[in-house]
């Protein structure tokens, strides 16, 4: 048995485990989730596996199918796209209202958190490494002094997170270009840029992560487990 799987309920961690693999692309899309040979791998029986999965299949990550049983929930590209532009477009607004109101503080934790990003590349771990982005943008966008347009950006996060866990399990190679687009864009408001300039900094960041997730996603077979 894994020691992943040493703490906490059987439940919670079958889920821990088969929500780590959804997040590192080891089980890709379409690919079936078979209750015995999950539970042969954790030690444990099929009770909890099968619990774990109902859990995944509410938050979206797995799909259920009658008589042909779970698997990982193929990528709804439209959506995700609709759902990344929406992001680009809010996100990028709210961070260059924000930028105003940013202190040396809040761009030097901002800093601290792409610096650790930075490092976290050469041994990458996308699900971390998808939590540090989050938490990034998070000091960016925080102080925006619009509600509704901080709202939108909540409700996109939100969504977003409900299609893919990370997008950069599926295009690792775009953690290198976020990296330093995350230094352009807290350049440009440590320089006090025009609002516009940052506004379109954030909104091309996200949509350039857009972008290479759907090229991969047609260049990536749909994985199937045996």
């Amino acid at each position: 048995m894994t020691a992943l799987v040493r703490e906490g309920s059987k439940s919670e961690q079958a889920y821990a485990w088969i929500r780590s693999r959804i997040s590192s692309h080891a089980f890709g899309p379409g690919y079936r989730l078979v209750l015995g040979p999950i539970a042969d791998e954790l030690g444990m029986s099929v009770v909890p596996v099968r619990e774990a999965i109902r859990r995944l299949e509410a938050e979206g990550l797995v799909t259920f199918e009658r008589n042909i049983g779970a698997h990982v929930s193929l990528i709804d590209e439209s959506e995700y796209a609709h759902t990344m532009q929406t992001l680009g477009i809010v996100e990028g607004a709210a961070t260059a209202l924000s930028a105003p109101l940013l202190d040396a503080d809040a761009l030097d934790r901002a800093e601290a958190v792409n610096d650790r990003m930075l490092h976290l590349l050469g041994h990458f771990d996308a699900h971390t490494f998808t939590s540090l982005n989050q938490a990034f943008h998070s000091v960016l966008y925080e102080p925006c002094p619009n509600p509704h347009i901080l709202d939108l950006v909540h409700r996109g996060w939100s969504r977003l997170s409900g299609i893919r866990d990370s997008s950069f399990a599926f295009v690792p190679g775009r953690a290198r270009h976020s990296v330093d687009e995350h230094t352009r864009i807290l350049e440009l408001i440590r320089g006090g840029a025009d609002p516009l300039e940052i506004e379109l900094a954030a909104r091309d960041h996200r949509w350039r992560t857009m972008d290479a997730f759907l090229a991969a996603c047609h260049s990536h077979p749909t994985e199937e487990g045996r």
